[in-house]
């Protein structure tokens, strides 16, 4: 099985971690390790050779990116993914290689959440992990503990039916969307996740691709459940138009008439039903396409 495995780690600046963990999946017995890196200016490359691997340069700059190249290039069965950054084991490959080689699932996630080392995530990181998670799982109807997580495995068939665009750290959204969307096979197991070395600062900026993500999550989100997020809308719209017209009827009683407020009143209550009304046929059309797809997908 495991001569039908590739290991994908795409890099960018992990010298100090990337030799320990191509030769620990080396001597594991996974021969195909394919390491993309994304233009180092450390040792990476030389490391990452000297350890075995195959490595290839990515075109372009983020990690969307280097997965999305390295997608067209993999033929093996099953494509193994994990960051470079030495957070993750290798020893725990078997965990999510398992349940796809047993055809159980088409797309395994590592949960990190289930065993994380002090100091693997800072107060902010975990919080706004759980916020994204939460938020994801709102918008798309699941219940999935870590969508972020960098430590995934996936059939040839995953691989071949995603549609990906994102070019930087919103590819792992975009791949447990594209999961969803394409009706894929997914489970998560519980995975050890570890502080990274010393030495090796993270690339990740808490607050700035924190907003990226939560962005992601949107505009991907917005296509797959249109009724979410034109009923908050239309909510709000409707809300606006019961405060003023609270305000008119609180005046109206004292002999006081606002004749403008009242039309501003009638059209933002008329607004916000529309908007409602909109959402429910954008769902019913979504909903629609979606079974039309998957009854194409079968055939």
């Amino acid at each position: 099985m495991k001569d039908n495995v590739c290991i994908l780690i795409p890099t960018l600046n992990e010298g100090k971690t990337i030799r320990d963990l191509v030769a620990r999946f080396k001597a594991l017995g996974y021969e195909d390790v394919l390491v993309i890196d994304g233009n180092s200016s450390d040792d990476t490359v030389s490391e990452a050779k000297a350890a075995g691997a195959r490595v290839i340069s990515q075109d372009g700059k983020g990690k969307g990116t280097a997965v999305q190249q390295a997608f067209g290039l993999i033929d093996r069965d099953i494509t193994v993914m994990i960051d470079g950054d030495g957070t993750y084991l290798p020893e725990e490959v078997e965990k999510l290689i398992e349940p796809i080689a047993a055809g159980k699932a088409d797309h395994v996630m590592g949960n990190r959440f289930a065993n994380y080392e002090k100091g693997a995530f800072t107060g902010l990181n975990l919080f706004g992990n759980k916020v994204l998670n939460k938020l994801f799982n709102i918008d798309y109807k699941v219940c999935l503990e870590d969508i972020l997580t960098g430590y995934r495995a996936f059939d040839n068939k995953a691989i071949k039916r995603m549609d990906l665009n994102q070019s930087g750290f919103g590819i792992e959204v975009e791949l447990t969307v594209e999961s969803i969307k394409k009706d894929l096979r997914m489970l998560e197991v519980p995975i050890s996740y570890r502080a990274r070395a010393a030495g090796a600062p993270t690339k990740l900026n808490p607050l700035e691709d924190g907003f990226k993500i939560g962005y992601t999550i949107y505009k991907l989100g917005k296509t797959y459940n249109p009724m979410l997020y034109l009923s908050i809308v239309g909510a709000i719209f409707v809300a606006a138009g019961i405060a003023v017209g609270t305000y008119v009827t609180w005046d109206w009683f004292k002999g006081i008439n606002h004749l403008p407020l009242t039309i501003l009143t009638a059209l933002l209550t008329i607004t916000g039903v529309q908007i409602f009304i909109f959402g429910y046929l954008s769902d019913m059309i979504v909903q629609v396409q979606r079974e039309t797809l998957r009854e194409l997908r079968k055939r």
